[in-house]
């Protein structure tokens, strides 16, 4: 199995200078004729994939002006002048026609650029201070953003994009059939455009909100079944409830996707 393992040290930028020059490395594939996976993870900051028609990763990762260790001045820095150290920490592997990326940066805000062959599969997390966004991938794509939007356009292939507080845009132009799909948030829209020859049964559920949809939907009334409970030993109780979630079937129904948010709108979209 071929392994490839790149390792960048922190690159200290010119005395004085505020914009740092950017971290960035071309990195191949072991078999570019395989499929092709990338997963990349941050604590801070934000990520950004696009597809382009080449074979290899190209990834390029910047600290942003506004990083965290940029804090009060230490007593004893007085008088002083202060060089800020413009480096990533990035580092990147390839096995087995997989790359990760990440950066050892932990305080550091940093974005990530990436690109990479149209079909690679994605697999994207952040947890504070930026979006993810994602354009032209013919894959599966996988998106988790603690605090921020999550973006991912002209996909085809299927999709599972979770942004905790923040607004969920996708657009499909193809769906891999019999594949998984869920669009979900804690505080934040969802706005999904589908192929409009797509075949679904959706799971529509928004605590404080509303759905709005381009497609002629029929409710299935059938799976809105209580959940009951009952415990009728000693003093047990008997609960019925009813979940809030709404079942629909698109062009005579398929297979499910999950439309989920607690504050947030729900927009089901026609592709043009």
């Amino acid at each position: 199995m071929q392994k490839l393992a790149l390792f960048f040290l922190l690159t200290a930028a010119p005395a004085f200078c505020q914009d740092a020059q950017p971290d960035r490395v071309t990195v191949p594939f072991s078999d570019p004729a395989r499929p092709k996976s990338l997963h990349a993870s941050l604590i801070n900051g934000g990520i950004t994939v696009k597809g382009y028609d080449g074979k290899d990763a190209i990834v390029e990762a910047r600290p942003q002006s506004d990083s965290g260790r940029r804090s009060r001045r230490p007593e004893r820095s007085d008088g002083m002048r202060r060089i800020d150290i413009g480096g990533t920490g990035m580092v990147v592997e390839e096995s087995d026609n997989v790359i990760t990326v990440g950066t050892r940066a932990i305080n550091d805000n940093i974005e990530l650029n990436i690109q990479v062959p149209f079909n690679t599969s994605l697999k994207l997390h952040s947890v504070n201070g930026g979006d993810i966004i994602v354009d032209h991938i013919v894959g599966d794509v996988e998106i988790d953003n603690t605090n921020g939007n999550a973006t991912a356009t002209h996909i085809s292939g299927a999709a599972v994009v979770h942004a905790l507080n923040g607004k969920v845009l996708v657009s499909l132009d193809k769906v891999t059939a019999g594949k998984p799909m869920s669009f979900s948030s804690l505080n934040g829209d969802i706005d999904v455009t589908l192929p409009p020859d797509i075949k679904a049964r959706v799971k529509l559920k928004t605590d404080n909100g509303a759905v709005y949809s381009d497609f002629e939907v029929a409710v299935d009334s059938s799976s809105r079944q209580p959940v009951v409970q009952e415990n009728r030993s000693g003093q047990g109780k008997y609960r019925v409830q009813f979940d809030r979630a709404m079942y629909a079937l698109i062009n005579g129904g398929g297979p499910e996707i999950q439309f989920t948010t607690f504050n947030g709108n729900i927009y089901l979209r026609k592709a043009k």
